[in-house]
């Protein structure tokens, strides 16, 4: 039997691309899926019934779904999406944050407009829905949350910073959560995925792709086996899993040691051991280094 047999789990932007393969495969291996899609463009703009969709084809495999077409970026949408899911399976076990939307533009033709509609749906939808969430988790002592980060936040991306930014944010929100829920077994993690969906199709500076048909290597369902992995029993916290054309990896923050120039400090020392301050040799996983630096 699959760990997931029976897990009631919930998955924003579900309608298409990667959350669409998360709630296929999650049903596959017998768990309760709550879809949620709102069913509009890659702007954010219109809707439309995606989520029922992707519910008609879990259920034409003889798995288990409901449909959810509320807004993550709406405070009591967000809430929706969990309360549907207990009120149709009596819990959530585990909640993929995946909602996106893209305006891009480079920074200086970018609009605050197009900014605030980004960070609502990827960062603050994200916050609204693990909010309504974490109590139910927290509760019964058990709870896996996936946070849909991207390279553009982690590295950079000309063109998105209002993307990027919402989607470093997460790792902020990550780094915290992971935190609060290590004493009722609440494991949160980030996704960095890449793959060819509606909403990288057609990206600025490559050639447009076909988000319906795209090439194996850059499948959805190459994503997904981080997802799982992230929302079983033996889960981590706190990591950065980028997964791409079935290669997958660890980002993290490191930091050094750095130089101590004592309360009298000054510019001039400062760049006087520069070096020692920007020298990453030895330098460590900074949520590590935290930690120890705690313990002592």
């Amino acid at each position: 039997m699959s760990e997931f047999e029976g897990k009631v789990v919930v998955i924003t932007g579900a309608g298409g691309g990667l959350g669409k393969s998360h709630a296929l495969e999650f049903a596959r291996r017998g768990a309760k899926v709550v879809v949620n899609d709102l069913g509009g463009s890659v702007d954010g703009s219109g809707e439309g019934d995606a989520a029922d969709i992707v519910v008609a084809e879990i259920k034409a495999a003889g798995g288990e779904a409901i449909a959810n077409k509320a807004s993550v970026s709406d405070r009591a949408g967000a809430k929706s999406i969990v309360m549907d899911a207990v009120d149709a399976y009596g819990t959530i076990d585990i909640l993929v944050n995946n909602a996106g939307i893209l305006r891009d533009k480079s920074f200086k033709n970018m609009t605050l407009d197009e900014w605030d509609l980004v960070m609502n749906v990827h960062i603050n939808g994200t916050a609204y829905v693990t909010h309504a969430a974490w109590p139910i988790m927290y509760a019964q002592n058990y709870g896996r949350i996936v946070c849909t980060s991207s390279g553009s936040g982690l590295w950079g991306n000309f063109g998105q910073a209002n993307y990027a930014s919402a989607k470093m944010a997460m790792v902020g929100l990550m780094n915290v959560l992971s935190l609060e829920g290590a004493s009722h077994n609440i494991k949160i993690n980030c996704l960095g995925p890449a793959a060819i969906t509606r909403m990288t199709a057609n990206l600025p500076g490559r050639p447009p792709m076909d988000a319906d048909n795209p090439p194996a290597t850059s499948a959805p369902s190459l994503i997904t086996p981080a997802v799982l992995y992230m929302c079983c029993t033996d889960a981590p916290s706190g990591k950065i899993f980028e997964a791409a054309g079935g290669r997958y990896s660890t980002a993290a923050m490191y930091g050094n040691e750095g130089a101590n120039l004592g309360v009298d400090a000054t510019y001039e020392s400062f760049v006087e051991n520069l070096d020692e301050i920007t020298d990453m040799a030895g330098s460590e996983d900074g949520v590590a280094r935290r930690k120890r630096q705690r313990a002592v």
